[in-house]
This record gives structure tokens, sequence and C-alpha cells, in this order.
């Protein structure tokens, strides 16, 4: 290995002995998972006949992809759970428990620190939630192939209507796109992380609360609100072309729209924000003791 990445493989992997919820609490809420859609076998095999009567073939195939669709949501939204927390404890802690003092003792720059702890939110938690996700729609497969044939139903109706290599595809590209588009999120909460003394999560919320409200009270608008809403809940409509569809399906991988998405200045106003937060929290790193 490169001696001038050594430092920063061994900062992430510290990150990753430091904090096991990293991949501990998705693998809890895979589990649940699991043995949720067991209980809901009951009565697979006659819900699967019903589901062929469909005329509709995109009916048929959603019916039957939503176990799949929802074991991908329950994981996205794992995981943005467990950036958020990891993030606003990433600096904090360390300041926290005083072990600041020691990292700071060891030849690692301040800026390999961050970028080691930017990296878990950005590329480690996706990573480990998408293998995941994929090993419980393996798992919800075994599961509903074997149930299927115990009660005389081909198990090859799942793989007539669901493309697995499609949605997995999808579901990476998708996690790509939204870690891009949520990289000034997890900048600001890094930044509050070295910044705050205590109460991470309300010095992150209370400034973008604070600001809505004034603009109510003050001007009666919700521009403020309206644009963090829109910052929130757009990425997909640029990272996906859903024109024409009354519901937000995946039906081809013609869909995927990464050219439009690079394309899109709120993409790059946002990560010159993201770079600016992380640069204030390796100078804040740089100058802040424990607490």
């Amino acid at each position: 290995m490169n001696t001038a990445t050594r430092p920063y493989y061994w900062s992430v992997r510290r990150e990753l002995w430091e904090n096991r919820s990293l991949y501990i609490a998705p693998l809890i809420v895979a589990a649940v998972q699991i043995i949720g859609f067991a209980f809901t076998t009951v009565g697979l095999a006659d819900r699967r006949r019903a589901v062929l009567l469909l005329d509709d073939p995109a009916k048929q195939r959603i019916a039957i992809e939503m176990p799949y669709d929802i074991a991908a949501m329950m994981m996205m939204l794992t995981a943005f759970i467990v950036a958020l927390f990891y993030c606003l404890d990433a600096l904090h802690g360390e300041r926290r428990d005083r072990s600041i003092l020691f990292w700071k003792s060891l030849p690692v720059s301040d800026l390999t620190a961050v970028l080691s702890k930017v990296t878990i939110p950005l590329v480690v938690i996706p990573l480990v939630a998408f293998a995941i996700t994929v090993c419980v729609q393996l798992i919800i497969l075994l599961i509903t192939s074997v149930v299927l044939l115990v009660h005389g139903v081909s198990p090859a109706t799942t793989l007539a209507h669901v493309s697995f290599f499609r949605s997995w595809v999808v579901l990476l590209y998708g996690w790509v796109a939204l870690s891009l588009w949520d990289a000034p999120f997890y900048g600001w909460l890094l930044l509050v992380s070295g910044w705050a003394r205590r109460a991470t999560f309300l010095w992150a919320v209370l400034p973008f609360l604070a600001l809505g409200i004034f603009e109510k009270i003050t001007f009666g608008t919700q521009y403020f609100a309206n644009f963090m809403k829109n910052r929130f809940m757009s990425f997909a409509a640029e990272a996906f072309d859903f024109r024409g569809q009354k519901t937000l399906c995946i039906d081809s991988l013609a869909q995927l729209t990464p050219g439009r998405f690079l394309s899109t200045p709120g993409l790059w106003v946002g990560l010159l924000l993201a770079v600016a937060f992380i640069a204030a929290a390796v100078r804040l790193r740089r100058y802040r003791g424990p607490i």
C-alpha cells in the first residue's frame, strides 16, 4: 500500500472498529425484515395465484416486487439514520471522551482524520447497506421459492416478473446519486459535531428551523422551507426519468439519467458547500480541544 494513503486507510479502519453500529444496526434491521417476511408467507401461494390472474402485467410485477422494494427502502432509511448519528458524534465523541489527545499525538493530519470520517457516510455506509440489501432480497427469494414449491406454485413466477440484476444496478446507482446529493448535509453535521460542546442534534437542526419560522412570521412566505424540502426530495427527479408515469417505478435502465444528474447546478452547489463545511471541520479539529 502507498505510504501516503496508509494513514487514511487505517483511519477508516479505525472508524469501523470504533463504530460497530455502522454494520450492526443494518444487520439487526435485516434480521427483523427476514423474520417479519417469514410470518407473511402464510397464504403466500394463494396471493401469488391471485396476482397471476391480473390482466395488467405491470400490476403483477409491482405486487411481486413489493417485498424486495420494501427491503431496499427500509435499508435506505436505516442507513440514513445511522449516518445521521454517526456524523453528529464523529468529531464530538473524541472530544467528549478526550481520546482526541491520543489521536492527535499520532502522525495523522487533521485533514486525513476528517476525510476518513467523511468517507463513512458517503461510501462505507452505502456499500454496507447495498450488500445487506442484496443478501436480504436473496433470502426473501429463497423463502418465497420454498413456500411456493410446497404449495404447488412455480418459483419461476418470481424470476419472470422481477429482474434482480436491474434492481441492483438501479439501487447501486441510486446510492451513488443520493450520497453525492446529501454530501452538504453530512458536511454540515460533521462541522456541528466539531464545533458544539453539547446537544449536537439541536445545534444542527435549530438554525434551519429558526430561519424557516423567522421567514414565515416576518414575510408570510415559505421559500426557505420549500427550498429545504426540495433539496431533500428532488434528487430522484434529477437522477431518474419518471415522465409519463403515475408511480415512481423503474421499469428500464434507460430511466437512469446520470448525465442530467451530473449537470444539475444544485448538485455542484451542494458539493461546494460540502467542501466548505469539511474544510471548516478540519480547521476546528486542529484548534478544538477536549470538552
